[in-house]
């Protein structure tokens, strides 16, 4: 039976009919039936079952308006976007997190030698401890990104194209799903398809997220231990080293040092060897280290040497601004936690 007749008589069995085939609907797309021949083909999955969760679904406009840069952009600013993340409230129920969940940031912290307070600090940057983890159906928003991804931004300029990165993520979504025998449509998070406290994709999901609790499950959106263990467990895979530094702070005179930033950041020389490049740190590690600006219009440059731990916090978003973002905001945090556990 063809594809699009079975689903029509699936539909028409169930009730559905009226409602499934709104206009937009993903589910007689041809690139769709594509991907719902690959599951089959890969994975096993039925043709019938995932042609009904895509008829039950249909583009999202909030997500694409959301994916797109701003039409003007206008330069990036270090202290802006740092002033976003360190600030007030999330240091605040930072601190309330830290103590509601010490035993579960201990035994993460022993497992996995990442800080406590650069588990928390993470959570805090990416949904303030669980209060805004998004609303967006996740298999609408991924199947809106993997189908519709925009050519161009709102200038008409091209896009980079990420239509391939958000269809794999919607293969993992699906096999996550069927992996714990839930629901694809159940899943809820942010216009990108992050879930839970520490917005994992499916990917990361699947690869790094463990069961904190000893409940038997992961659930990182109701499950702060899970989401404790699972951050910590991220950075420890992609390499995080225990007792090691993050970041220092840097001067750098003449010109020289830009071939430094050229190198990207992630750490190739030791600060001995960045003096000859006009690079200073005073009692840095003598360890490998990338130079690292942190920049913010018509005020000087920030620089810092970010070792090893600072290459492996952008691997959870490639951003410096990101992972210096997320060191400062831990700093504060264990100043603040040290302040109390000695009153």
């Amino acid at each position: 039976m063809k594809p699009r007749l079975r689903l029509l008589l699936l539909l028409f069995a169930v009730g559905w009919a009226s409602t499934a085939f709104c206009a937009g609907s993903f589910a007689m797309r041809p690139e769709v039936q594509t991907f719902i021949t690959e599951m089959r083909e890969k994975h096993g999955f039925d043709d019938a079952a995932l042609e009904l969760a895509f008829a039950s679904i249909k583009p999202i406009p909030a997500v694409i308006r959301a994916i797109l840069p701003p039409s003007d952009p206008g330069i990036r600013s270090w202290q802006a976007y740092r002033a976003r993340f360190v600030e007030a409230r999330r240091i605040r129920l930072g601190l309330k997190f830290w103590q509601e969940h010490h035993a579960a940031l201990a035994a993460a912290h022993q497992n996995t030698g990442v800080p406590e307070e650069i588990i928390v600090a993470i959570i805090g940057v990416e949904t303030i401890y669980g209060r805004t983890t998004g609303k967006f159906t996740t298999l609408a928003a991924l199947a809106t990104l993997a189908f519709d991804y925009p050519a161009s931004d709102l200038s008409g300029a091209p896009t980079p194209n990420r239509s391939t990165l958000f269809r794999r993520e919607l293969e993992e979504l699906l096999l996550l799903a069927r992996e714990t025998r839930r629901d694809p449509l159940s899943f809820k998070g942010s216009y990108a398809g992050a879930l839970g406290l520490p917005q994992f994709l499916p990917g990361s999901v699947r690869r790094y997220a463990v069961d904190g609790d000893g409940d038997g499950r992961i659930n990182l959106a109701n499950s702060p231990a899970d989401a404790i263990s699972s951050v910590a467990n991220f950075l420890k895979e992609h390499g995080w080293q225990r007792d090691q530094p993050v970041a220092v702070p840097a001067s750098v005179e003449g010109e020289k040092f830009s071939t430094l930033l050229e190198e990207g950041i992630e750490p190739r020389r030791n600060p001995s060897e960045l003096l000859v490049y006009g690079v200073t740190s005073s009692d840095a590690p003598e360890l490998p280290a990338a130079l690292i600006d942190l920049i913010t219009p018509q005020q000087p440059t920030e620089y810092r040497l970010g070792y090893r731990n600072f290459y492996v916090l952008t691997r959870y978003n490639r951003s410096s601004f990101y992972a210096a973002a997320v060191l400062d905001l831990a700093r504060e945090l264990r100043k603040r936690q040290t302040t109390l556990d000695t009153q």
